[in-house]
């Protein structure tokens, strides 16, 4: 490769590597090389990138799902999946390990964000299970692998910054994400199963109830998953029933959730001015970030360093396979030290090109991306996760990382086997094509 493949590439990694603001990092690096290595008005070619960049229509989406994401993690009703669950999975082997990982997935059902996810769910479970004398580690990794799903299972806002750069259909996205996340959700709650019988001293003691009491317990609690039985109909039934784009279903459930909160007496002035103020500072560092990922994206074209890159490891001669096992060494050692937003912007541009080459479409790409992401979630020593959780727990970051490591081997099998069936992210997209 040619020095104006490798040169803004190295610059790359050293600038998202020194905490420089990423949407700013990219920018710069777009422009330096731009003057380094060709003669051409930047600045015009600066303004179109990022004019197209941000005039997508599915972008619309975005500060809508942000903002209901927001709504929810100040709401009331989230406080009821813990009792709602619990009569439903205490007798199941791995018994209330279950709560964090069904939760995970239902809240990632309506909340699009991995951090949210992980956070609203934690702050309920962890005290809950410790009181009742589950393993704390174990609760802890719990949350760690399955709060990652809030950016595999839709509505998912990695999936619509994915979709955008890479001019995938974030509808199509949505759909291919769905039948991965169960699978995913249900591997987790297989090893806490397997992992309870093993060590039954992770779960705490069995609480003796009759067949009457306990389905009496499950009627009079079902009602407080209702919010988010209607959450999901709304963002995903009118999407999938073809009453309404992404967009659209994301203003609908805005609506509904703002409801929803009038209703349990939690919606106030002063809330709703805390979760616009929260949704406007993500949108704008996102909306940076996806600015100048645009403009990089058209500065690498013109470097040729796609085309190089192609060229480089077309010349390994590698299978399709070998170059996804490489391709996951690379994304584990970026997440190691970028967060996945980075990792994002940051390789579309050059391993997507690489990918479809290989065999694979920019759809299975897409969820291949986003799990390699959810992996940067719970890698040290950046990943989102874990900071999440050393809030809730006050606990060192060295002990959460080796409670979320099987779930991170768990994932790894998993991506492994997208690769060797890329059918099952296809299955769900087929059917509603």
């Amino acid at each position: 490769m040619g020095s104006t493949a490798v040169v803004p590439l190295i610059l790359l990694i050293v600038v998202l590597g020194s905490s420089v603001w990423v949407g700013l990092g990219l920018l710069g690096v777009g422009v330096i090389s731009l003057e380094l290595f060709r003669s051409m008005p930047v600045d015009k070619l600066l303004a179109q990138a990022v004019w197209n960049g941000l005039s997508s229509p599915e972008l619309l989406a975005l500060p809508l799902f942000i903002l209901m994401a927001e709504l929810l993690m100040r709401s009331k009703f989230i406080d009821g999946v813990f009792g709602s669950l619990e009569p439903w999975l205490r007798n199941t082997p791995g018994g209330l390990l279950h709560t964090n990982i069904v939760g995970c997935a239902l809240f990632a059902l309506v909340s699009g964000s991995s951090a949210a996810t992980t956070s609203s769910i934690g702050r309920i479970t962890i005290g809950e299970l410790k009181e009742r004398g589950y393993d704390e580690n174990v609760t802890i990794g719990t949350l760690a692998g399955a709060g990652t799903l809030g950016f595999l299972i839709p509505p998912s806002i990695v999936m619509i910054i994915y979709g955008v750069l890479s001019q995938t259909s974030v509808l199509k996205l949505f759909a291919a994400g769905l039948l991965p996340g169960l699978l995913l959700t249900l591997c987790f709650s297989g090893y806490v199963g397997i992992l309870s019988y093993f060590r039954p001293s992770i779960v705490g003691p069995r609480v003796e109830t009759s067949k009457a009491d306990l389905w009496r317990a499950r009627r009079e609690h079902l009602p407080q998953l209702l919010p988010f039985l209607i959450l999901i109909l709304a963002i995903l039934g009118s999407i999938y029933g073809g009453l309404a784009s992404p967009t659209e279903a994301a203003a609908f459930a805005v609506i509904m959730t703002g409801i929803i909160m009038m209703f349990e007496g939690t919606m106030s002035v002063q809330m709703l001015r805390d979760a616009c103020i929260g949704t406007a500072r993500i949108v704008s560092m996102l909306g940076l970030i996806i600015a100048a990922a645009s403009f990089l994206s058209v500065t690498m074209g013109f470097l040729g360093m796609p085309q190089a890159i192609l060229n480089f490891i077309n010349g390994l001669d590698l299978a399709p396979l070998a170059l996804i096992a490489l391709l996951i060494v690379i994304y584990i050692v970026l997440g190691s030290f970028l967060e996945g937003m980075s990792i994002i912007v940051m390789t579309i541009p050059i391993v997507l090109p690489l990918v479809v080459a290989a065999g694979y479409d920019s759809l299975w790409f897409g969820v291949f991306l986003i799990l390699m992401v959810e992996l940067a979630q719970i890698s040290p020593p950046v990943g989102m996760n874990l900071f999440v959780l050393q809030g809730l727990t006050k606990k060192p970051l060295s002990e959460i990382t080796r409670a979320a490591f099987p779930f991170f081997l768990i994932m790894l099998a998993f991506v492994l086997l997208l690769a060797v069936f890329p059918s099952i992210v296809a299955f769900i997209p087929n059917l509603i094509s």
